[in-house]
């Protein structure tokens, strides 16, 4: 059971990780809006989702008995416009501050999670997530050093923001377990409905900018969809938010085979820093649990 748990869990969200990190590198070769990507990418992603889950989309949730689940149905929706808020200001924060900025302040979803998760899943902190929480922001910090400036104040509100929705998306993601995937198709709903007038005013886009939105929205963004809904079923809302920050570490990854750019020596510590944290907790919680 254990094995099967690391299987479907931790591997699933290593892989969705993965996945999200070349998103970067697809929308630099779309040339259109940014609010029009987001829509698109979500209409996309969430079409995809449902052709190979082959479930409509779930607007509340039964029991077993046929009637509804008033808090199941609170929970999807909770998840969903979570999580659709998240991509939503992100994509806008991008737009306003610096990528630095907008990543950084977006990847302080662990904190909001050690005060949240506790109150909202009834999931307890351990000192080892305390210590973990502080080396990985540590490590963030160092890890954009070379990057950061003072950005738009708005900009900056708004990426520290979707960190704390990318914080209550993952609780309440964990929260749904079983309804998940149906909260996630319902997040890319949500976001192709708010972008849609931003994609009717943006036009019809290049041939090389269809095919790379194409791109981002089943590589980038769908298939991470499905490993995501699946992963957060078998591990801890805060090991989740652990596990995806390989997305920005690969970021620079892709820069250097795609761009030739290497990063700086603080960027490639403040990895090492990350990575190093997180290994080590895992670790600690393997052994706890023989």
């Amino acid at each position: 059971m254990k094995i099967k748990s690391l299987i479907d869990g931790p591997l699933a969200l290593v892989i969705c990780a993965v996945l999200w990190s070349t998103g970067g590198i697809f929308i630099k070769n779309i040339e259109w809006n940014g609010l029009a990507i987001a829509g698109i990418r979500s209409l996309i992603s969430g079409t995809f989702m449902l052709l190979v889950t082959r479930q409509g989309i779930q607007f509340f949730v039964r029991d077993q008995n046929g009637r509804r689940d008033n808090l199941s149905t609170i929970l999807l929706w909770l998840a969903a416009l979570s999580y659709a808020s998240t991509m939503i200001l992100f994509v806008v924060a991008n737009k306003l501050t610096t990528s630095a900025n907008a990543i950084l302040l977006q990847y302080t979803c662990p904190i909001y999670i050690i005060l949240l998760a506790p109150l909202l899943t009834g999931e307890k902190n351990r000192g080892s997530d305390y210590i973990t929480v502080l080396g990985v922001m540590l490590g963030i910090i160092l890890f954009f050093a070379d990057g950061l400036e003072s950005g738009n104040q708005l900009g900056n509100i708004l990426a520290a923001l979707s960190g704390l929705s990318y914080a209550l998306a993952t609780i309440f993601m964990r929260r749904c377990k079983g309804n998940s995937g149906g909260a996630m198709v319902l997040s890319h709903l949500i976001t192709a409905l708010v972008c849609l007038p931003f994609v009717i005013q943006s036009g019809m886009p290049s041939p090389k900018s269809t095919f790379f939105l194409l791109m981002v929205g089943t590589v980038s963004i769908g298939i991470p969809s499905i490993l995501y809904s699946v992963g957060i079923k078998k591990v801890r809302a805060l090991t989740a938010s652990f596990i995806t920050m390989l997305e920005p570490l690969l970021n620079p990854v892709w820069v250097i085979i795609f761009a030739g750019e290497v990063p700086s020596v603080k960027t490639i510590l403040g990895g090492v820093l990350i990575l190093g944290f997180i290994m080590i907790r895992s670790v600690v919680q393997n052994r706890k649990m023989m």
